[in-house]
């Protein structure tokens, strides 16, 4: 019999590992390891629906134990590994002494990134379900909120702060929103959307530290000078991936745990999905995705690896954010593109943006339209032709491309 498969992390990605294993036929034991207390759960809701009160937590669990039963995926919960001996195969555990593994799945996602000197009562950072639990709680009583950071996860944040009636400011280095993550087009969209709700923005502004009475936070100190009052400070500035594990086990890391298509690390034995990884391109790069559709897909790839067979994760990225009543959602990237085309009306925040490099389309951002999301997944996945005039063509339908032409008869 051959030891345990082990996934380290009870993430989306690890969850999702396991259960691929299962579904590509992996018949002996399989040891779900998490760190948190909790059983595996959504973690994109937290920042959206579960502040608002309109999800519960039990209602982001995943799966159940029965489910979880009839798939005998042995999850672990409170469960720190301490290192990983990747000489003799062997997971070594903080409290319960150590596992042996036929092959071991790194899915340790990623921290939220601190912020010096942000130790102070009110001051928080959202990335689990106990650091929303914390939020929620502590937003009762709040009346004016500062948002460090005008990222998806800051602003997010923001909109349901504003929902709840709350003053809200904005602050973010940069000279624009999501910077990292959108075209000018949308950051300036997100900007006057946020403005309109009532939400101040500072942004080119840095924290240079906080005021506080008796340990709690009563505002956030500019570069400037200036001081912006806040009861309450939500600290959103990025994510670290958790590769500290991998690294002292001799695995190959940079800004991530280093993998291929399939999730194979420098390790044989080894594979990793998710957050924590850092996937090398065929160009010699490495691009990190911090997102459920790779979580998933990566993790699917890691177990068909696994079990022998070949389908490496290598559709167009695409995320989604949900701000107030309008949802963005973005596949491919807007990076690199020298022109871009408009469908629909960006007055009211219902249209799409087409980015192309030369010739080639290479993203799309939505908001509100999610037939143009959908067939931008596959315009993408299938390299089909799209020419700016037809993007821009609301009266040309975009399911044309990979319809098959029908002849009369």
């Amino acid at each position: 019999m051959n030891p345990p498969i082990v996934i380290v992390g009870a993430g989306q990605a690890g969850l999702q590992a396991a259960e691929a294993l299962r579904a590509e036929g992996w018949q002996g034991d399989l040891i779900l390891l998490g760190e948190e207390p909790h059983a595996p759960y959504h973690r994109p809701p937290l920042s959206k629906t579960y502040l608002m009160g309109e999800s519960s937590a039990e209602q982001l669990t995943m799966r159940g134990p029965d489910a979880l039963a009839r798939k005998a995926i042995d999850v672990r919960t409170g469960c720190r590994v301490e290192r990983i001996d990747c000489a003799e195969k062997i997971v070594h555990l903080e409290k319960d002494g150590r596992l042996a593994y036929h092959r071991l799945v790194l899915a340790t996602g990623a921290r939220a990134r601190p912020l010096a000197g942000a130790g102070l009562q009110g001051v928080f950072m959202l990335r689990t379900l106990d650091d929303c639990a914390h939020i929620a709680k502590a937003m009762q009583q709040a009346g004016e909120i500062v948002v460090i950071g005008g990222g998806f996860i800051g602003l997010e944040f923001a909109a349901v702060a504003r929902k709840k009636g709350k003053s809200v400011t904005v602050i973010e280095a940069a000279d624009r929103l999501m910077a990292r993550a959108v075209a000018d087009s949308i950051s300036e969209i997100y900007a006057r959307l946020h403005i309109q709700r009532g939400v101040a923005l500072r942004l080119g502004s840095t924290v240079a530290g906080f005021t506080e009475s008796g340990g709690r936070v009563t505002g956030v100190v500019l570069g400037d000078g200036s001081t912006v009052h806040a009861d309450l400070v939500i600290v959103g500035i990025g994510v670290i991936p958790n590769q500290e594990l991998a690294a002292a086990a001799g695995i190959a890391c940079e800004s991530g745990v280093i993998v291929d298509a399939n999730g194979r690390t420098s390790d044989p034995f080894v594979f990793a999905c998710g957050d924590c990884t850092a996937m090398r391109l065929a160009n010699g790069s490495l691009r990190r995705l911090e997102s459920v559709q790779n979580a998933i897909e990566q993790a699917k790839a890691c177990a068909a690896t696994i079990m022998d067979k070949d389908r490496p994760f290598i559709a167009a990225p695409w995320f989604w954010s949900d701000q107030y009543d309008v949802k963005l959602q973005m596949v491919g990237t807007s990076s690199g593109h020298d022109a871009s085309v408009i469908r629909g009306d960006i007055s009211t925040f219902k249209c799409s943006i087409f980015y192309f490099r030369g010739p080639k389309l290479i993203g799309i951002d939505s908001l509100n339209r999610p037939q143009d999301h959908m067939a931008g997944r596959r315009l993408l996945d299938q390299g089909l032709g799209l020419t700016p005039q037809q993007a821009a063509d609301e009266s040309f339908a975009l399911n044309r491309l990979f319809q098959p032409e029908t002849t009369a008869t």
